[in-house]
């Protein structure tokens, strides 16, 4: 494949693409779209993503849900379809070079172009396309609008201007009434933490990200404590209980300590072997494996499933 300095110009470039790959490409830069991260590359601030980023965004369930939009069933076709939008220069390969001195956490980091352009899975990509411009192109002409309205104010019609009076009082009228209720409810969250065991909070949602008529429920709550820790998980002193059987196994030391050394003998002497003896403890650690085996599986999958995901955060910060 060519190299960036051989290729067409990129608003060239992205004029020829085929309609069908706009579409995916629309679908990549919108809010559904690989993560992105800002980067430097020539001296410009850039949002750059990584190629298996890409892949995963393109098998998700928002891309399949779309229409008449280019059919991707694996990742062999996701990554086909990448391949095809290099040259479009939507986004091309871009490299991090090792510094002597590592950017700070936080910081954008330095890219630079990669000679050859080519799709791989853990390579990044630097976005050259902000989207469809009409978003812009609106934006601009509403602010115009707002501005220059503004300003013939004074030409504005009687009625109108008196409209616009009422509604500017009714919106500093309702500003004021929301700062006046969170004092009051925070005075009497602290009255309460005084005067009672636990504290009330009024409107306890006022400032959660919830909806507007869910700020205002429940009216009341107690101040519950956040619980920094889960709760931990208690050991079982004795034998364990199977849950079909209903029968308990015995603990070996507990159950050789607290028989007397009288019954010891007895048994000894009748031929039969002691409670607490290798055959009871043999027969308890049969039993204890086979509980063990039907708990190690659902714990084995969980790490698993836990282990699966702190792999794709690592690709996705990596």
């Amino acid at each position: 494949m060519a190299s960036p300095a051989d290729a067409l110009p990129v608003l060239e470039a992205q004029k020829r693409a085929d309609p069908e790959l706009k579409k995916v490409v629309e679908f990549l830069r919108g809010k559904n779209g690989p993560k992105v991260r800002r980067g430097i590359l020539n001296g410009k601030k850039v949002d750059y993503f990584k190629g298996k980023t890409a892949v995963r965004t393109l098998l998700s369930p928002q891309y399949q849900k779309l229409k008449k939009m280019p059919e991707i069933n694996n990742e062999e076709e996701a990554k086909a379809i990448m391949t095809k939008l290099l040259p479009c220069a939507f986004f091309l390969r871009t490299d991090r070079p090792t510094l002597a001195v590592p950017t700070p956490s936080g910081q954008p980091k330095p890219l630079q172009l990669s000679p050859q352009q080519s799709f791989e899975d853990q390579v990044y990509f630097t976005w050259f396309y902000d989207g469809s411009p009409l978003y812009t192109i609106l934006g601009g002409a509403a602010m115009v609008v707002i501005m220059l309205a503004g300003v013939m104010f004074p030409l504005w019609p009687i009625k109108l201007r008196i409209g616009v009076w009422y509604l500017s009082i009714g919106v500093l009228i309702l500003v004021g009434l929301f700062i006046l209720l969170a004092i009051v409810r925070l005075i009497f969250w602290c009255i309460t933490v005084i005067s009672m065991k636990r504290a009330i909070w009024i409107y306890p949602n006022l400032f959660e990200d919830v909806g507007f008529f869910d700020s205002f429920r429940p009216g009341w709550a107690y101040d519950e404590p956040k619980k920094k820790g889960g709760a931990k998980k208690k050991k079982v002193v004795g034998g364990t209980k199977d849950k079909k059987s209903k029968t308990a196994v015995p603990n070996e030391d507990s159950t050789g300590l607290e028989q007397p050394i009288e019954e010891l003998s007895k048994a000894t002497n009748a031929g039969e072997p002691p409670s607490g003896s290798a055959g009871d403890s043999a027969e308890a650690s049969k039993a204890t494996t086979v509980t063990g085996a039907e708990v190690n599986p659902s714990q084995n999958g969980l790490r698993s499933r836990q282990a699966a995901t702190i792999e794709e955060i690592d690709d996705d910060e990596s």
